[in-house]
């Protein structure tokens, strides 16, 4: 990608906070970012915010174009539009952007990895206009039939800044030419253009259906950079649901060495 002119507005930021992270955008004037809904957390007076189709990288694709960038974004489960937030004044001014969940903010400069980036569907939190939120086609159809979670992946394209979160704490590994690494496929953020990518089933009847694990993992094959967290959302999700009272009921069996027992000996046999 020629980034001699630059299409991504150029901003700049700051990072907050260990467990529970937030992203401080600083704007001139002019300049805008873009953020998924929900990811908003506070903005200076002089910010406007204006809901756009898609990503609002491409200026002169006209409506229909419009409309299909902004439709692809249906295939990952997300919205059709997105929010983006403009400095209408002549000073600096300041929008954050809070982490979903505990887990750590990572600021990816697309120019260090030759403007493209792919990585999970819901890890993306906010970039500068301009940058490109697309998806990543597969290829091959096994990823299709059997991927799971992680397998449909978002494409971060553009010359600008971009921002996205990982889950707990984050590893980041560099593969070496033809290395492999193996990862539950919930637990990729996102890799480099060059990381070659594919599903495998877990051998041994065992542990497929003993192990407690899932049926499949992703390969990855470098050279690239790989970026992985230790707690996907849906982890911490089937974690909640796990714990979660039955019917309604209030659980006294926490913390217990009784544990479900002390309910009943409380009177509570609501089950």
């Amino acid at each position: 990608m020629d980034f001699t002119e630059r299409n991504s507005h150029e901003i700049d930021y700051r990072i907050f906070g260990e467990e529970m992270q937030f992203v401080e955008i600083e704007l001139d004037p002019q300049e805008a970012v873009i953020a998924e809904s929900g990811s908003f957390m506070m903005m200076d007076d002089g910010i406007k915010m204006d809901t756009i189709f898609g990503d609002g990288s491409q200026k002169d694709q006209g409506f229909l174009g419009k409309i299909l960038g902004a439709g692809k974004r249906i295939l990952t489960g997300e919205s059709l539009f997105m929010t983006a937030f403009y400095n209408e004044l002549s000073g600096k001014r300041n929008v954050s952007f809070a982490s979903p969940y505990p887990g750590k903010i990572i600021p990816l400069d697309l120019n260090e990895f030759r403007g493209k980036f792919i990585c999970q569907k819901d890890a993306f939190l906010c970039a500068a206009k301009g940058v490109s939120v697309g998806i990543e086609f597969s290829k091959k159809l096994g990823r299709g039939l059997f991927g799971g979670e992680g397998f449909i992946m978002q494409k971060l394209e553009g010359d600008g800044m971009a921002f996205v979160h990982a889950g707990g704490t984050m590893a980041e590994k560099t593969l070496q030419p033809g290395e492999v690494m193996r990862v539950d496929t919930g637990c990729i953020v996102g890799f480099t253009q060059d990381v070659d990518y594919d599903i495998e089933f877990v051998k041994g009847i065992k542990n497929s259906i003993f192990g407690g694990e899932g049926l499949f993992f992703a390969r990855l094959k470098g050279p690239g950079k790989v970026y992985i967290q230790s707690l996907p959302f849906s982890r911490l999700a089937n974690r909640v649901i796990a714990s979660a009272p039955r019917n309604g009921g209030n659980s006294k069996g926490e913390g217990s060495i009784l544990g479900g027992l002390g309910d009943l000996l409380d009177g509570d046999n609501r089950f």
